[in-house]
């Protein structure tokens, strides 16, 4: 935690008192009250758990001005950003609860199978219990206490319980005071949410028998200690963690075809991964550029002008310096390194070209680098660039830059990154994930434990539920969403033969 002097750049300076560490036998009080609140939280109706999780919404934005400033003397990470994250964070809330409602996460199918005797089925996927979330360090209003994760458990009828963030905590139990109180006035059962701190709580949640899943978004180290704990309960859980690698971006040799293009590109990418000091999962990694093209120069030249800035944590700053010295020492060659300031948690961004050759696994030039740093190679062909690509880890998103829809090799580049990642964007920047119904926030292990899924959009609900199906059951024993008279009036597949 640190608070910030005048300077453009904020200033690390001195420690401010965090909460306490909650005790085993709160964590065990709050886990016993989720679980007793799961019977009413999965089963009242979805307007009326969207009613709930509108009125956290706007309990947000009643309290911005001070959560504003709580945000920024934990992170630094400047008041208009901060401002515009919580908003969307609201937005957020609002959207998942319209998306609880609307069911089709229910994914509800009524079948009759012609007899004798005929048998009726009907199946839905239905709130799987408490859910435990760990938030991020980088998005403490939209990926931290009530981000995607919250957001989509409760929409699907879970209550959660939070780990508060260590580069964030007082902000966290603020978040947590507010949504708490929003929830109970609107009529939610205490337990519905409640939040812990403290790393052996957390250890806690994972271990308490009454969580059924566990959301997380961090570092493949914590991603996998947190899978690896929960597959040695006696009874595992699903752990849904969102960890990232290094996202690449391709040029195709017509990229750069038209006049000033390659300047616009190296523009764009050198903007995108310093973006919030480069602390992005999305942040982009890597651009595999066809030699000769002047990119590789040109980022170089724009990586020179750019600015750091303050990094979230003492832990993520000395890992990002780390992470510098590992690539120069595998053979990274700098080319540029940007403006700062020195000390603190303070990150300049840097540029390092690598041989394609040694884009392999074993190498730092594989793992992702938290902060403002990216790689730069050279391919002469093509298929030098794909062979390279399957080389990496698989990633949470990837860009493609092409020389337009003519272009006879935008297709296969782009479906050569789809390989390797979850969202595939062309001719733009991968950073930033808008929240809909068709986005994937996921991709391939290691970037997330599980490939099938998103952390953001409609499906993100999918996490928080297991199918049931029910045979010849009469209609008033069936839950509301397989009844007869469809009583939440959500969209149903129905067939028969």
């Amino acid at each position: 935690m640190h608070r910030h002097g005048p300077e453009p750049l904020p200033r690390t300076g001195q420690a401010t008192a965090g909460p306490a560490h909650t005790p085993a036998a709160a964590v065990a009080a709050a886990v016993a009250s989720a679980a007793g609140a799961f019977p009413v939280v999965s089963t009242v109706t979805p307007a009326e758990r969207r009613r709930w999780m509108e009125a956290v919404a706007g309990a947000l934005e009643a309290h911005a001005d001070g959560l504003v400033a709580l945000a920024e003397e934990e992170t630094a990470l400047g008041e208009e950003r901060l401002r515009g994250e919580l908003l969307r964070g609201a937005r957020n809330m609002r959207y998942y609860a319209a998306a609880g409602e609307g069911g089709a996460w229910l994914r509800a199918r009524v079948q009759t199978v012609p007899g004798p005797p005929p048998v009726d089925l009907r199946r839905a996927d239905l709130p799987i219990g408490p859910v435990a979330v760990f938030g991020a360090s980088n998005f403490p209003f939209q990926f931290g206490v009530l981000g995607h994760d919250t957001c989509s458990a409760l929409a699907a009828g879970c209550p959660v319980v939070v780990k508060a963030h260590p580069a964030h905590p007082r902000l966290s139990v603020r978040l947590a005071e507010i949504a708490r109180a929003a929830l109970a006035e609107a009529g939610a059962p205490s337990g519905t949410f409640s939040l812990v701190v403290g790393f052996e709580a957390g250890l806690a949640l994972v271990d308490a028998p009454e969580i059924a899943a566990v959301a997380f978004t961090g570092s493949q180290a914590g991603g996998m200690a947190l899978v690896e704990r929960a597959r040695r309960r006696p009874a595992p859980i699903p752990v849904y963690a969102e960890m990232g690698t290094v996202n690449p971006v391709l040029l195709t040799p017509a990229a750069t075809a038209a006049p000033g293009r390659a300047g616009e590109i190296a523009a764009a990418f050198v903007e995108s991964f310093t973006l919030g000091v480069g602390q992005y999962c999305t942040k982009p990694g890597l651009l595999l550029a066809p030699r000769g093209s002047g990119v590789v120069e040109a980022v170089a030249g724009r990586a020179a002008g750019a600015r750091g800035g303050w990094l979230l944590t003492r832990g993520i700053a000395a890992a990002y310096a780390d992470g510098l010295r590992a690539l120069e020492a595998a053979g990274g060659e700098v080319l540029a390194t940007g403006l700062g300031e020195d000390g603190g948690y303070s990150a300049r961004p840097a540029v390092l070209r690598v041989a394609i050759g040694d884009l392999r696994e074993g190498t730092p030039f594989t793992e992702e680098c938290f902060g403002p740093v990216a790689l730069v190679a050279e391919y002469d062909t093509l298929q030098e660039a794909y062979a390279a690509l399957a080389r990496l880890r698989p990633s949470l998103a990837g860009s493609v830059y092409g020389g337009g829809a003519a272009d006879p090799d935008l297709a296969e580049a782009v479906a050569r990154v789809a390989a390797q990642v979850g969202r595939v964007v062309v001719d733009g920047p991968c950073n930033g994930v808008v929240t809909e119904d068709a986005m994937h926030h996921g991709g391939p292990w290691p970037s997330t434990s599980d490939p099938r899924a998103t952390s953001v959009g409609a499906e993100a609900l999918a996490r928080f539920t297991r199918p049931v199906a029910y045979q010849n059951v009469p209609d008033a024993a069936l839950p509301p969403a397989l009844r007869d008279s469809n009583p939440w009036r959500i969209p149903r597949c129905a067939d028969s033969h």
